[in-house]
């Protein structure tokens, strides 16, 4: 590929792999070039940053991130491009956030996941890791008129990569549950986007109001009968959408 097209970076989410993504690449220009890195102990990234802070997986991964690079981060995946637009500004030319958010969850006047439904699936990982991967891919697609071929479809996607790292798996939750970069979101320099599921029941559509007013310039854009997995139950909306993103 040559050095002069421009760097797409797809970020998935908790829990699957790169393989969230195979539609959405078949589906875009071969004017780009693009990256869909596993994130550190998911997928074939078999190694990963022991202790799992922050700091360590951004460290991790920016070796690999070209500079100016377009990164679209889908959940987890999302959150960790927001601390990757803040840490290594260079690395991310624009962000786009795919039901993502800066804080994951629910505090006082932020609307997000509650401390309950993320202590009870760090429990459950404990108890049954499969189990638990195959319930929360059940909640990406609640809501959705398609909610369940889209579960089978995220299914089929991540089990052709290798199952993530448990130790992983433990602490990117830990990632989801503890991290509040709504400090650093308000201060990034880049351009913002973002592609949000109205019926989403990870990520509520009313975090996007929050997140204008702490990037006013920001564009968001939502699709109204998409769950937390767009690019899953509606790829063709998406791809038009992430085309225009791409400009």
């Amino acid at each position: 590929m040559n050095s002069d097209k421009p760097v797409l970076v797809l970020l998935h989410g908790w829990g699957v792999n790169q393989g969230v993504w195979r539609t959405i690449v078949a589906g875009l220009p071969d004017t780009i070039k693009i990256l869909t890195p596993d994130l550190p102990g998911f997928g074939n990234a078999t190694a990963f940053p022991s202790p799992y802070s922050l700091d360590a997986v951004l460290d991790f991964m920016a070796q690999d991130f070209p500079d100016n690079s377009y990164v679209a981060g889908w959940s987890l995946g999302g959150l960790l491009a927001i601390a990757l637009a803040a840490k290594y500004p260079r690395k991310v030319k624009r962000l786009a956030l795919i039901a993502a958010s800066p804080c994951f969850l629910a505090q006082q006047d932020w609307p997000g996941m509650s401390a309950a439904v993320m202590q009870q699936f760090a429990l459950s990982l404990k108890n049954n890791l499969p189990q638990t991967i195959d319930r929360f891919l059940a909640i990406q697609a609640m809501g959705s008129t398609s909610a369940r071929n889209d579960t089978k479809q995220l299914k089929q996607a991540i089990l052709a990569y290798p199952a993530p790292q448990a130790e992983a798996v433990e602490a990117a939750l830990q990632l989801l549950s503890q991290c509040d970069l709504r400090a650093e979101f308000s201060a990034l320099k880049q351009p913002v986007a973002g592609y949000f599921g109205r019926l989403d029941a990870l990520v509520p559509v009313s975090v996007v109001e929050k997140l204008k007013q702490l990037q006013p310039a920001a564009q968001f854009d939502i699709a109204g009968h998409a769950s937390h997995a767009p690019f899953i139950s509606h790829p063709d909306s998406f791809l038009i959408w992430l085309r225009s993103w791409l400009g």
